[in-house]
């Protein structure tokens, strides 16, 4: 298939030679004992005072179904006595009612703890999900907790910069979908300046707490949860990024595991994390924008934007153009329309929404389009905060290159055929190549046969926020998983979606324990269907889904 070959393509343009970085402390290097004796010193004081769940902040806007509380971890495991944060943690009991039969009652299986990505993304809203119908029998079983992890929210929140700069509106975009592009030196030297700036304003705003802002940390954590919460074993389902710490977890803490789910597996080899990750991640979202203009193009007669892929893309740019000579209501410049069409990348029931906008702005209408990409400034605090730890933790986690020539390299190579979002991702992760923080050596995933009770990964095939390849890969250094595929579908984060097959193969194992032997696929989800300009409420229902989206752009 077409986004196997744009990754091998890329694969061969990103062996590059990661500059060397002091590794701090990990699980597999020194004070590693220090650390998971400070996890169990951590677990046992959980477990002990557990947590004192109660109604939550007015300003979380919560049902009275939601219980929140806090959990108290050590900011530093190897010194579990010193300095202690608080995460937030919500919870929605599970309601043993059996929503095929309502005299039947469902047994408690325990706690189901999801976390949704990112990083920087926050779970809080999580246990909300079991009103969905799609999840009723889980909420029938399981106590639904979500939580905020470190930094995220109200849990020792990081911050980079001041929340009233953070959305600059409207701006010019880093990149543009054209194999030609490439920044100019001037233009590199500005972003390179930036990307110092940032790196120095989160060291300047966290201190010392910088460098304990990491997956390893968020691992731990996880297993501290679990025993505030008084369960001997973990049932956890990570989605995107979550999948990550959650495979650390489950090497870290095999027998603390009563069933894991990976949603959207991020690949976990070391090498990969997160230079290469990211390098990957733009290949595969040219494959998915290409998805997205056949799309278009087979509905030629609802959009009007022409009838083949490359006739979208000059639709595309008409608007790219026109957005930098004069942006839509002061506010939606060509960076807001890339980020619009990236989210589209991620979640293809946004296509109709996203192509009507499109479509609109060209025939004069600019109101869809500023509805659907314009910043929404209310949600600057939290946007700057997700964008800390974001970038907090995957720099924090492993060696990048510190010399700009290797990412000017290898960028430069990589969007020659992914041009889309390679430049603009490659900025976004810049502060990583001027981080003051120590680095870490990423953890070796992997158990062995009998280490750990069977697991079930997700992954749909042409995803591209997290490629195929980190699920086959996670599926290998995982003994016993069981990978369950989506054929020829791209949406990110596939539990709980529209795939009946898929969420079949959910439920057997999160309620009864059941998986396929090895593999299983999935046919994939219909691809969405066109909305009709004479569909208003089609329309506002996918934006308001748009503005809900937790995942950051580019995310994990």
């Amino acid at each position: 298939m077409r986004a196997a070959a744009v990754c091998t393509a890329a694969g061969s343009l990103v062996l590059t030679a990661l500059a060397a970085a002091p590794a701090d402390s990990t699980s597999g290097g020194p004070g590693a004992t220090a650390e998971l004796r400070g996890t169990a010193v951590a677990a046992a004081r959980a477990r002990a005072a557990g947590i004192d769940f109660g109604t939550c902040a007015d300003e979380q806007d919560m049902p009275s179904t939601m219980e929140c509380g806090t959990v108290s971890v050590p900011l530093d495991y190897a010194h579990p006595d010193g300095k202690q944060i608080r995460l937030t943690v919500s919870r929605v009991r599970a309601v043993h009612k059996d929503p095929h039969n309502s005299k039947r009652r469902v047994p408690r299986q325990g706690v189901l703890v999801h976390n949704p990505g990112g990083p920087g993304a926050n779970g809080m809203y999580f246990p909300l999900i079991g009103l969905l119908p799609k999840w009723k029998r889980i909420a029938a079983a399981y106590d639904l907790v979500g939580y905020a992890p470190r930094g995220v929210g109200r849990s020792a929140p990081l911050s980079c910069e001041d929340p009233k700069g953070f959305f600059k509106a409207p701006s010019p975009s880093p990149t543009q979908p054209d194999e030609s592009y490439k920044p100019d030196e001037p233009y590199k030297k500005e972003r390179i300046a930036e990307a110092k700036a940032y790196a120095d304003g989160c060291a300047q705003r966290a201190g010392k707490a910088l460098r304990h802002y990491n997956s390893l940390n968020n691992a731990r954590d996880l297993d501290v949860l679990r025993a505030a919460l008084g369960e001997e074993k973990l049932t956890f389902m990570g989605a995107s990024y979550g999948t990550y710490f959650g495979a650390l977890y489950a090497t870290l803490f095999p027998s603390h595991v009563r069933r894991m789910v990976f949603d959207s597996a991020v690949n976990p080899d070391p090498a990969q994390i997160w230079y290469r990750n990211n390098l990957d991640q733009s290949a595969a979202f040219e494959d998915r924008w290409a998805d997205f203009r056949e799309w278009m193009a087979r509905h030629d007669d609802v959009y009007g934007l022409g009838r083949t892929a490359e006739q979208v893309r000059t639709s595309y740019e008409r608007a790219r153009a026109q957005l930098a000579a004069e942006p839509a209501d002061g506010a939606v410049g060509p960076e807001q329309l890339q980020g619009a069409f990236l989210m589209a990348g991620y979640y293809d029931d946004h296509w109709p929404s996203t192509a009507e906008a499109l479509s609109a702005y060209l025939k004069g209408d600019p109101k869809p389009l500023v509805e659907l990409a314009a910043p929404y400034q209310d949600g600057a605090a939290e946007a700057e905060n997700s964008n800390a730890v974001y970038t907090a933790v995957e720099c924090n986690d492993a060696p990048w290159p510190t010399d700009f020539r290797v990412w000017d390299r290898d960028n430069t190579r990589l969007a020659r055929v992914a041009p889309f979002v390679t430049w603009s991702n490659a900025w976004m992760n810049l502060p990583c190549a001027y981080w003051p923080a120590p680095r870490q050596q990423p953890l070796d995933v992997r158990t062995g046969p009998g280490e750990l009770p069977p697991t079930l990964i997700l992954a749909a095939e042409r995803d591209a926020a997290t490629p195929y390849g980190g699920a086959l890969e996670l599926h290998r250094r995982l003994a016993g998983s069981v990978l369950v595929t989506e054929r020829d579908s791209g949406t990110h984060g596939i539990a709980g979606g529209p795939n009946r097959c898929v969420n079949a193969y959910l439920e057997a194992y999160l309620l009864e324990g059941r998986l396929p032997v090895r593999r299983a696929a999935c046919a994939p989800h219909p691809e969405p269907q066109p909305e009709r300009p004479d569909d208003p409420s089609q329309r506002e229902a996918l934006r308001d889904t748009l503005k809900g989206k937790a995942d950051r752009l580019p995310g994990k």
